[in-house]
């Protein structure tokens, strides 16, 4: 995690190099590249648990230019204004789905051993070939093979080599939940709201931090603080050469202060909801209600872990963040009273076969839709903050994962995945992309299957997966989406294409495997990327 001793630092070292600058040949061209260089870019994570209700996720067309009444119908509709800064990436498969049959993946306890492949696309270990061994208790504490991709970004992009990874209503990772690895069987806690808002207000201005520093980060001009210098230089005499250098290295220090310090600073925090006092009462709130508690009329304790991570972005504290949000919630706050992992079974229970929940499809889409809200508010933050002559979203990927597709038939594929951003051009934006077909009517699964009705009547079968995707579709290997993520960024990769510290080129492999049959055994086949390379069709 970036500190802000590197900007005092560099404030420290500034008048040397304004005293040198006027008689260093190339000033006039660093100023007009400096004018050139691209915004940082960044990538925001937000990652929820048990899938959704696939039939109401998706827009009808999976592949083709996205309107907002596309998006009128489904639960993404929150986000209609946005249509046009939109990707769905249709038809992708995440890796290392459980089966009952041993199918398509390991045999461990399946939201663990999903959860740890997701972001590694490792197999977990120890493994077990025994799906329905659930008192085993090397079931439950499995760890996966290698790092997860925001560790594995991090190391490239963020000045500590670690990732901002927010736990929503700051829950501990459970071993069951764990999607955040910074080695291979290292489970990575993440920051505390408070904790991270801590580590934003050495940038913000306050603590022990000079005074220099502390108006930069005010937004007063680098130059201001430097003009006694610039001044009694100009004074000397000079050639008229040196002087237009002297005047452009003024303007570059001018352009470069403000675009370091005047978004970043207290006024923004505040504009953007990312006060100390919202983060504390936030952490005070606690109690089953935390998502849904209010803490100002317009915001609840979810908000806040959004309005830190879009202030943390455009501070450029870190270009890697993760908001993360609790497993076995209970949405009191939502008229809920069920485990939302039982409910995503469709019961009062975490089996996977019962009597149907009355109700239970009703209270999914709520719980649906609250995230679906939750998301947008991050969209609507990033599209708030001007940077340049765009939006803060605009060289932005913020992406939207759940960790499975249908919460009851614990499928994999047709993993529903909404990206916010172009990330600086990078991606296609406003467009569904089927990736697996190109087909315009690919499934939106079949999460309809049972409880329907509302009643008791019918049972829900997760053991047969009907409520899921046929597994013959939607199978484009998530590792590939790594992949563009990666580049987009700006992470590089070895010879053999796997990202590496040092490395020069662009990344085509990620993970152990790209093929969730591989997984079968935990670890047994040759380590095997078949599908190498990006989606191309995701890019501008």
């Amino acid at each position: 995690m970036a500190q802000h001793v590197t900007r005092r630092t560099f404030l420290r070292g500034l008048g040397g190099a304004c005293v040198a600058a006027p008689f260093l040949n190339s000033v006039a061209e660093r100023a007009v590249q400096a004018q050139a260089l691209p915004p940082a870019r960044r990538l925001i994570v937000m990652y929820t648990n048990y899938g959704c209700i696939t039939t109401r996720f998706f827009p009808k067309k999976s592949h083709g230019p996205l309107s907002a009444a596309d998006l009128q119908a489904t639960t993404l509709k929150p986000l209609a204004a946005y249509a046009n800064k939109l990707l769905l990436p249709r038809g992708v498969r995440a890796m290392n789905e459980w089966t009952a049959t041993l199918a398509r993946g390991q045999g461990n306890e399946m939201h663990t051993q999903m959860a740890s492949s997701f972001f590694t696309c490792q197999p977990v270990s120890p493994n077990s070939d025994e799906p329905f061994s659930f008192n085993t208790p090397s079931q439950f504490a499995v760890q996966p093979l290698g790092p997860s991709l925001d560790h594995v970004m991090a190391q490239q992009l963020s000045s500590g080599g670690t990732p901002l990874y927010l736990r929503v209503a700051n829950a501990t990772d459970s071993s069951t939940s764990a999607i955040s690895w910074s080695a291979a069987k290292v489970r990575y806690n993440g920051s505390t709201l408070k904790q991270a808002f801590a580590a934003l207000t050495g940038l913000l201005g306050t603590g022990p931090v000079s005074p220099d520093a502390y108006a930069a980060s005010r937004g007063k001009s680098i130059v201001d603080l430097v003009r006694n210098d610039l001044n009694t230089l100009a004074r000397a005499d000079m050639s008229r050469a040196d002087r237009n250098k002297l005047e452009a290295w003024k303007q570059l220090l001018d352009e470069t202060g403000r675009a370091v310090g005047a978004a970043c600073n207290a006024d923004g925090g505040t504009l953007l909801g990312a006060t100390q006092s919202n983060v504390d009462a936030a952490a005070l709130s606690g109690g089953t209600d935390l998502l849904t508690n209010k803490i100002t009329d317009s915001l609840d304790a979810a908000d806040i872990h959004a309005n830190v991570a879009v202030l943390a972005a455009l501070c450029n504290m870190n270009p890697v963040t993760v908001l993360k949000y609790p497993p076995n919630f209970v949405f009191k706050g939502l008229g809920i009273d069920t485990d939302s992992h039982n409910l995503s079974h469709r019961l009062n229970n975490a089996g996977l076969s019962d009597k149907c929940l009355p109700g239970a499809l009703e209270m999914l889409l709520k719980i649906d839709d609250y995230y679906a809200r939750k998301f947008a508010h991050l969209v609507d933050l990033l599209d708030s903050v001007d940077e340049g002559d765009q939006k803060l979203l605009d060289h932005s990927a913020a992406v939207w994962f759940q960790g499975q597709s249908d919460g009851l038939a614990h499928n994999l594929n047709n993993l529903p995945i909404v990206q916010a951003g172009s990330a600086g051009g990078y991606f296609k934006t406003g467009w569904s992309v089927n990736v697996d077909d190109g087909s315009a009517n690919l499934s939106t699964g079949n999460s309809e299957f049972f409880c329907a009705d509302g009643t008791a009547t019918d049972t829900a079968n997760g053991v047969n997966q009907a409520t899921g995707t046929d597994p013959s579709l939607a199978n484009a290997p998530i590792n590939k989406y790594y992949c563009n993520l990666m580049n987009a960024l700006g992470v590089k990769a070895g010879p053999d294409g796997f990202p590496l510290v040092g490395g020069t080129a662009e990344v085509s492999r990620f993970g152990m495997y790209d093929k969730t049959e591989d997984f079968i055994h935990g670890g047994s086949n040759p380590p095997t990327i078949h599908d190498p390379g990006e989606f191309t069709a995701l890019k501008a």
